[in-house]
């Protein structure tokens, strides 16, 4: 067995968004690396035999970031997105398998966003902006580049691409409205198309519609609003008729759990049908029939049908299930899977399971001592069941204690931790157990996985019960002898970052915090964040509700750092457009201002999430050298 080190963490190559061929044999993944060196990531397709997965090869040579593969009818032709010709401008490709010859079917100067092979074989549907006219190279040339909000906001449209011809039409449908989502019916019909007022991510997501679009005669018709967020269309057929099925917030509020909702196309009655699951939907497959459900299930994942009188567990697996695809015939299905102590990897099966490893894309993990992670089941102070992962230091078990413990709570809030290896370049819970910590990776409710009621009990309500699900597990670990009360720690980032800056306005226990990118000042985030609205329902409140106090100054970190007495490392991206860097500065001020210990790291280039390899591996080590400072006896 061997140590981790930081460069085993960030230099390590992903699988992801796997493609299965319609006939099942065939599958074609994506393969990313997990931090990059250059100005782009350089992703590679694979593809595998999935009879015989040793026959795994590179499916193209050139040096590109390349995505989205997707398949022909007859399985004989790969399509897939690539940069090769003008990096950072993607093109639709076309592989055909039997020469192996990749060519680019796509010039449009704006690069293409998104694309959908339909049953006619000489038709491609495609999302794209409008490409530069002559005026907007002139106005780049003359710097006469003056920005008017919502004027030329890059929308992306739908286009038909010709085959024969290689000529792209723009049908002159869905008026300015920007395009985000499309779906065949099964049978060959019309396009699904969901669009948005704006791309924008404030506004958009909130305006969302659905229409129908026919390829062949260019008709189409409006089946009205959607809710907030919706994604993830699907077709099937039902005895009054056809379905459109997708996923949306749970309305009234923008905060709380998914849903699946299913639209009757002729009557246009709408049914949410998954009201009251204590799961939460992520995915909705479609197939020739009824479509596929993939529910977040606690620390586990539920696939299920969608039968007409309500989803049919079909397997539970382990952990997480992510990037499902599926034959037309629904019969065979690939997906990302891993287990607590492997990275995830290309499985294949029937959807009623078992499934098979078919890739390993990180053997160079075999031979390292993780710690022993476990579930955790324990009650809030209310009495709420909750759930979370209990991860030990490396070589030791619980009568070894009690250790120095680090809780690091998720982001989201809408997120999980899920029962599988926990180990990422920013704060995580193998990273730091190979170092000698005790990690808890809690659940609090505001979170995926226990249904609508459990997501929605955080909106408006912020570092509320969700702080006290925290404590109440802590304090579970302290009395089972598992945790050192003396040595305490807390680490997060994004809704994360937000509960550790809360936690050291609140109490003393901690001897240590870091905050990454954490949310500082509610009604900031709302008037300057990228999902402002979202993240008032959170909040509870926006600025130009009237003359404050404000709702959200009340569960604003910020309004408690006179309070501050804890060690806090600060980490933000220098180009964060999420939770933007003014929200660490607004801390890193008040701390200063009080005399708290603190550092304060930008990472320039970098957005939400840290994607160089350096500012990846400093990251790691500046963890846990910081920890290591304030915990270590």
């Amino acid at each position: 067995m061997s140590g981790l080190t930081a460069e085993l963490v960030v230099d390590g190559r992903a699988p992801q968004t796997p493609a299965l061929a319609p006939n099942g044999h065939l599958l074609c993944y994506v393969l990313s690396p997990l931090s990059r060196t250059g100005a782009r990531f350089d992703t590679e397709l694979w593809l595998v035999d999935t009879d015989d997965p040793a026959t795994a090869r590179r499916a193209t040579a050139d040096t590109a970031t390349e995505s989205r593969p997707r398949w022909s009818a007859d399985s004989s032709t790969l399509f897939f997105l690539s940069d090769r010709a003008d990096r950072g401008t993607a093109q639709v490709h076309r592989l055909v398998l039997a020469d192996g010859a990749a060519a680019a079917l796509t010039a449009w100067r704006s690069g293409i966003v998104d694309y959908l092979p339909l049953a006619d074989p000489i038709l491609i549907a495609l999302l794209a902006c409008d490409e530069p006219t002559d005026q907007d190279a002139r106005r780049a040339r003359d710097r006469n580049d003056a920005i008017v909000v919502g004027e030329r906001e890059p929308r992306a449209r739908l286009r038909l691409l010709d085959l024969r011809t290689g000529l792209v039409t723009t049908p002159e449908v869905f008026g300015d409205r920007h395009v985000v989502e499309l779906r065949q019916r099964p049978d060959g019909g019309p396009l699904a198309v969901l669009t948005q007022a704006s791309s924008d991510n404030d506004y958009g997501p909130r305006t969302g519609q659905l229409h129908l679009f026919d390829p062949t005669t260019g008709a189409t018709a409006d089946l009205g609003a959607v809710g907030a967020d919706a994604c993830s269309l699907a077709w099937w057929p039902g005895e009054d008729g056809w379905h459109l099925g997708f996923l949306a917030l749970t309305p009234p509020v923008l905060q709380g759990g998914t849903a699946v909702f299913d639209l009757a196309v002729d009557s246009l009655v709408l049914r949410n049908r998954t009201s009251g699951f204590p799961k939460c939907p992520t995915g909705l497959h479609q197939t020739d029939a009824a479509p596929l459900v993939v529910f977040a299930d606690g620390l586990n994942t539920t696939l299920a049908r969608l039968d007409p009188t309500g989803p049919t567990t079909l397997q539970q697996q382990p952990g997480l299930l992510d990037a499902l695809t599926t034959t037309p015939a629904g019969t065979t299905i690939a997906a990302l899977a891993g287990m607590r102590y492997q990275p995830p990897n290309v499985h294949v099966g029937p959807p009623n399971g078992p499934l098979r490893k078919i890739t390993d894309t990180r053997p160079e993990l075999d031979g390292v001592a993780f710690g022993s992670q476990r579930p955790l089941a324990y009650r809030a102070a209310d009495g709420l069941d909750l759930d979370g992962l209990l991860v030990l230091p490396a070589g030791k078990s619980v009568s070894d204690g009690p250790f120095p413990l680090v809780t690091i709570p998720h982001g989201g809030p809408y997120d999980r931790y899920a029962d599988r290896l926990q180990l990422f370049w920013f704060p995580s819970a193998q990273w730091l157990a190979t170092s000698g910590y005790a990690v808890f990776l809690p659940n609090p409710r505001g979170g995926q996985g226990h249904g609508h009621q459990f997501a929605l009990s955080v909106a408006g309500r912020v570092g509320r019960e969700e702080w006290t699900d925290l404590l109440s597990g802590i304090d579970l670990l302290v009395a089972e002898g598992i945790a050192d009360p003396d040595r305490l720690g807390i680490a997060g980032g994004s809704h994360g970052g937000f509960l550790s800056a809360w936690a050291v306005g609140q109490t003393d226990r901690f001897r240590a915090a870091l905050v990454l990118a954490g949310v500082i000042d509610w009604g900031m985030l709302a008037a300057t964040g990228e999902y402002g609205q979202f993240e008032a329902a959170l909040g509870g409140s926006t600025g130009w509700d009237g003359a404050g106090p404000h709702p959200h100054d009340a569960v604003s970190p910020i309004s408690y750092a006179s309070r501050v007495r804890t060690p806090v490392l600060l980490l933000h991206g220098a180009e964060d457009t999420n939770v933007p860097l003014g929200q660490s500065e607004y801390f890193h001020r008040a701390l200063r201002h009080f005399g708290v210990e603190h550092e304060f790291v930008i990472y320039p280039r970098e957005g939400h999430s840290i994607r160089e390899r350096q500012h990846q591996l400093d990251i790691l080590l500046r963890t846990r050298a910081w920890f290591d400072r304030w915990l270590r006896p």
